[in-house]
């Protein structure tokens, strides 16, 4: 929210300085996400008076002025506006100043051959409204020379991020009354006058939805002439706001919204027929919005409608055709309470976002209709002229005052603060609560946010100075400290170094996605769609890390990118049972474009291929703990893979704890990715827990003897995979044997067909005694044994 200091000092008596306005309001929790001064936007502009004007030489619509700026002899300038006359004073803006409006430079220059010593300014030029036929005009008084930054009186803005649970503060009245309180002055409350009426109100008002409308207010002001701008001090305050005069009524609604927080709307009178009625939509209702966009609307909205149809949809936007513009000479003002929680869910089904919006969702003072609406008639009246009727009151606001029991001792249990009582008190009498003599406080129904004495605490706390609170360490116990990390927080840290030495990058991604890519990867799992989504691209929550790392790898690509190397460890997201939520921690691998670059020695460029992605599936489970020794190779990957290139990796015929391969062509075309792209992923959930131990490793002791190898070459079917013989073999002496691995595979001349040839190298560990020629032959022949289950026979 965006509020110029001007303002502020409208109802705050202040004498403090910008620094110390902006250092209060974060310590009392209103954090300042900037400060504007537009003097600086001003910097180089300065009051001159016109002392000639001629027309130029060489064009009708231009004129040569000459100008007194004060200082120094007169400047030439020339200058295009039709008001522009001898007599008048204006804006120039000299060489070296910078126009708001364009960021334009101002240049000494000739124009059409006469030369011009800057520019005389026109409103919108300078960022002050909306005009623009003419440069400004000032009155006499104006004094000649004098920076107009500082006739002006350019205020300086702030831009403070108000928190979803204090409404109270979404108008300046709020924040001035907090700064008050934390000691920056006294707080200048604005008390609404009374009205004269004039008759009863002619139109019918009234409520038939008392739960999304309980409280609607109204009246008439004839006879308004809406032809006349807003008041230059209402205009300034509002585009230091960032809203834009429109015309005298609206922009009075906005000047109530934004100093009181209370939002109003008015009608065009003649644009309605009949009672006007806070009501309920029908189903496929429909409503053009001022935002010039039609709506569809459902029996769970409430709005605002007469006979002829809907006019506003409640507490957010009004209606295109019953505004009010320059014509309009009579009009009905709306001023209501509507139930938060309705207004939030209309908000969302309709994508509609609004200031009103912003401030009924989270609540308005409930008290503040009458007084709001007769600050919003006087403003108007006084602007546009007009009779007020009579006020309609339909229904009745929720005005009911939380009571709460407080224990002034609580704050310093709660709050670390040991603040005396009577400033205590004084504190939430400064805030508008009320404090009896055995501390019970009445809250001010505009105070939301307030439920129980931890919330007076709170209060208490920020006004008297949260960076008052003493920093103390917490007890330690005695000893080393116990390690704080899961084992799962701890496995993801192991891979996170072990993925990023093997040359891989980590992305981090939305959880997430487009419900047509979550979809894809689902494999009939129930997603979780949002029904508030932060945009309809990230409507249905991740089922994958995949398609995250796709996207990623895409948009390197997209930027010339040769290849990408990605992992992310993340959550993977699905409805279980009963529909709570199911979380499964989870390790993707994406690897896509050039494993190796051209080159001189390699020739052509390379790509990743799907032994590539079984390589880092193994490396990475060995990495997080998995018995990788003991895994299965089947295939069943999923719909996303290509079915010839990919598998899982299972420990048991069951138990899947990884899926690699090449990503299938119909995945690569729902991504508009150029393949082949090799993916991987991991379910860390799978992976058995280690038995036993404790954190520290066991001494390392390297065996006294020096392994030995041994070469077998056997004859295999040729659709055996080379990892169940390795297993077979590894499994022949588990005592002895220590690794086991395939170094040539051959098919062809010499080989039946229907075989091939397998050769295998046995790593073998001696223990206490090197292997006699008797013990060798023996584990061989245990090798040859365990090779022939698989099919497998010694070549000769």
């Amino acid at each position: 929210m965006k509020f110029s200091l001007e303002w502020l000092k409208y109802f705050l008596e202040t004498e403090a300085s910008v620094a110390d306005i902006a250092a209060a309001l974060n310590r009392i929790g209103h954090e300042v996400e900037g400060i504007e001064d537009p003097a600086d936007k001003l910097e180089g502009f300065r009051i001159a008076k016109v002392l000639t004007a001629a027309k130029h030489p060489d064009a009708d619509k231009l004129q040569v002025l000459t100008v007194d700026t004060g200082e120094g002899d007169p400047l030439q300038v020339v200058c295009g506006a039709p008001n522009a006359r001898a007599g008048m004073k204006g804006v120039l803006g000299l060489p070296g100043a910078v126009v708001p409006a364009n960021g334009m430079e101002l240049r000494k220059s000739a124009i059409r051959g006469v030369e011009s010593n800057g520019m005389m300014c026109s409103v919108r030029e300078l960022e002050l409204g909306e005009e623009h036929d003419g440069i400004i005009e000032l009155p006499e008084d104006a004094p000649v020379g004098q920076t107009f930054a500082e006739y002006h009186d350019a205020s300086p803005v702030f831009d403070v991020a108000i928190t979803p649970n204090r409404p109270d503060c979404m108008g300046v009245e709020g924040i001035a009354r907090d700064l008050a309180a934390a000691g920056l002055g006294a707080f200048k409350p604005v008390e609404a006058s009374a009205i004269a009426a004039s008759g009863e109100c002619p139109v019918e008002i009234r409520t038939d939805d008392p739960e999304g409308c309980p409280a609607f207010y109204g009246r008439v002001i004839r006879g308004v002439d809406n032809t006349k701008p807003s008041p230059e001090w209402m205009q300034r305050r509002l585009i230091a706001a960032g809203q834009r005069p429109i015309s005298a009524l609206v922009d009075a609604t906005n000047y109530l919204m934004l100093a009181f927080g209370r939002p109003a709307h008015v009608y065009d009178l003649a644009k309605l027929s009949g009672a006007v009625v806070a009501r309920r939509a029908t189903n496929g209702e429909k409503v053009e919005a001022l935002n010039e966009k039609t709506y569809s609307l459902d029996d769970t909205m409430t709005v605002i409608a007469d006979d002829n149809g809907v006019h506003d949809i409640a507490g957010i936007m009004g209606g295109e055709h019953s505004g009010a513009t320059e014509t309009t000479t009579d009009i009905l003002l709306e001023i209501a309470y509507f139930d938060p929680e309705r207004i939030g869910v209309t908000g969302r089904k309709l994508g509609l976002a609004s200031d009103a919006r912003t401030r009924f969702e989270r609540g308005v003072d409930p008290e503040y209709l009458d007084d709001g609406l007769a600050i919003l008639t006087s403003l108007i009246t006084k602007t546009c002229g007009g009779e007020p009727t009579e006020v309609v009151r339909a229904g009745t606001p929720p005005v009911s005052a939380l009571t709460i029991k407080f224990d002034p001792r609580l704050t310093e249990r709660l709050g670390g603060l040991a603040v005396p009582q009577e400033e205590q008190r004084a504190i939430l009498t400064s805030l508008d609560f009320t404090v009896g003599d055995d501390w019970t406080v009445t809250c001010p129904p505009r105070r939301h946010d307030i439920e129980g004495p931890a919330d007076l605490v709170e209060e208490v706390v920020r006004i008297h100075g949260i960076d008052e609170v003493e920093s103390k360490p917490l007890p330690r116990r005695p000893g080393v400290a116990l390690p704080t990390a899961t084992p799962l927080q701890q496995a993801e840290r192991k891979l996170r170094r072990a993925a990023a030495a093997r040359g891989l990058n980590e992305a981090i991604t939305w959880s997430f996605l487009p419900t047509s890519e979550a979809e894809h990867f689902a494999d009939g799992a129930q997603l979780w769609v949002l029904d508030n989504p932060i945009s309809e691209d990230m409507k249905a929550m991740r089922p994958s890390l995949i398609p995250g790392l796709l996207s990623a790898a895409k948009r390197n690509a997209d930027r010339g990118a040769d290849g990408a190397r990605l992992f992310e460890i993340g959550r993977r997201y699905f409805r279980g049972a009963n529909g709570a939520s199911d979380e499964k921690p989870t390790l993707g691998v994406v690897l896509s474009g050039e494993k190796t670059p051209r080159g001189w020695d390699s020739g052509k460029a390379s790509n990743f291929d799907a032994y590539d992605a079984k390589a880092e599936a193994r490396a990475l489970l060995e990495a997080a703990g998995a018995p990788v020794g003991n895994l299965m190779v089947m295939g069943e990957a999923g719909d996303q893979f290509h079915p010839g290139q990919s598998a899982t990796l299972r420990l048991g015929p069951k138990n899947v704890l990884a899926r690699f391969g090449a990503l299938h062509p119909n995945t690569l075309k729902a991504f508009d990715i150029d393949g082949p792209v090799m993916a991987v992923e991991i379910f860390l959930d799978a992976i058995p827990a280690k038995k036993g131990g404790g954190f520290a490793r066991s001494a390392y002791s390297p065996p006294a003897l020096q392994a030995i190898t041994r070469d077998f070459a056997f004859l295999v079917p040729s659709n055996l995979a080379a990892g169940d013989l390795v297993k077979a073999v590894r499994g022949a002496d588990k005592k002895t044997i220590v690794d086991a691995r395939v170094f040539d595979v051959f098919a062809g001349q010499g080989v039946p067909e229907g075989k091939k040839s397998v050769a295998v190298e046995v790593v073998l560990q001696p223990g206490e005694k090197s292997f006699t020629d008797e013990e060798i032959k023996a584990i061989s022949d245990k090798v040859v044994a365990g090779a022939a289950k698989q099919g497998a026979e010694l070549r000769g």
